[in-house]
């Protein structure tokens, strides 16, 4: 018999390899019709969505994300205040001694080592992007947002101490009335990406709280005050832990104050704070850079 080789003719095809193309071309077909029959939609702008596309979000939203510019404080994240006369330019000098004290950290507990968020709120579509998860009910939105706030740089000591990600706890009414915890969402994303364990039975809602939307500063320290406590059991836990607690957005720190209040109470050593949104203060200096992605 002709070795097929030595004939000129093709020899037999190489059947793992055709194995493996035939579900990927199956899989690229059934993608294809379904975004002919469902087209789908991106959960913030609406546009179409391409069958490549993965995730709920279109490229072009997720690159308009804004971040908080730099320098920031190194403890809070928040960019840092130039005092009068130093040219913001001037990094190095700026670094060293041209800034005043962070007055974000002013109201951070001593327990709090580092905070960190991936997105402004005021500008950009970080907020839409919240919305669309938080009040749209697109819950598939949260893996992408977790991918980008596991992606946030934090302090090596922060980096090499953090125990566990633990999520904020919804209370039972608004967990009924949303049907999902944005924030334990959120926390299996950046859990999953960080190596690290999810606590999700150490902390507790003691009692239902109003919505912080609509309070004044003041108003939502006293909202949130006491309205945490630590599970039964979880002080074996929790005893000199340094935990990352992760939340959706941040704007006074109330919350997320008044839940690490409760954990120190608990047992745990130290605290650091995780959000995907972060509102302005006033006197922020505006922002141009944008998420890579």
């Amino acid at each position: 018999m002709t070795d097929p080789g030595q004939s000129g003719l093709p020899g037999p095809p190489d059947a793992p390899k055709a194995r493996t193309a035939r579900p990927r071309a199956w899989r690229t077909l059934a993608r294809g019709l379904a975004d002919l029959l469902l087209p789908r939609a991106c959960a913030v702008c609406h546009e179409m969505l391409s069958a490549f596309t993965i995730g709920v979000v279109c490229g072009t939203c997720w690159s308009r994300l804004e971040r908080f510019p730099e320098p920031s404080c190194g403890r809070c994240g928040h960019p840092r205040q130039p005092m009068p006369g130093v040219r913001l330019a001037d990094h190095e000098s700026a670094q060293r001694d041209g800034f005043a004290d962070c007055r974000w950290c002013l109201r951070l507990p001593a327990t709090v080592r580092s905070v960190r968020s991936a997105a402004r709120l005021d500008v950009g579509t970080g907020s839409a992007v919240v919305h669309a998860l938080k009040y749209s009910g697109w819950t598939a939105v949260a893996d992408g947002m977790g991918a980008r706030m596991a992606r946030l740089s934090f302090p090596p000591d922060v980096e090499s101490e953090r125990v566990a990600l633990i999520p904020i706890p919804l209370g039972a009414a608004r967990l009924r009335e949303r049907g999902f915890n944005q924030s334990l969402l959120l926390a299996h994303a950046v859990a999953q990406r960080w190596g690290i364990p999810l606590w999700e039975d150490v902390l507790q809602r003691q009692r239902e709280t109003e919505t912080q939307t609509r309070l004044t500063p003041s108003e939502r320290a006293s909202n949130v005050s006491g309205a945490f406590g630590t599970m039964r059991g979880a002080d074996v836990r929790l005893r000199g832990a340094h935990l990352v607690l992760v939340d959706d957005v941040i704007t006074t720190a109330a919350t997320l104050n008044a839940a690490a209040a409760a954990l120190s109470a608990g047992g745990a050593r130290i605290l650091s704070y995780l959000t995907f949104g972060r509102a302005p203060d006033s006197g922020d200096r505006s922002s141009h850079v944008s998420d890579p992605d």
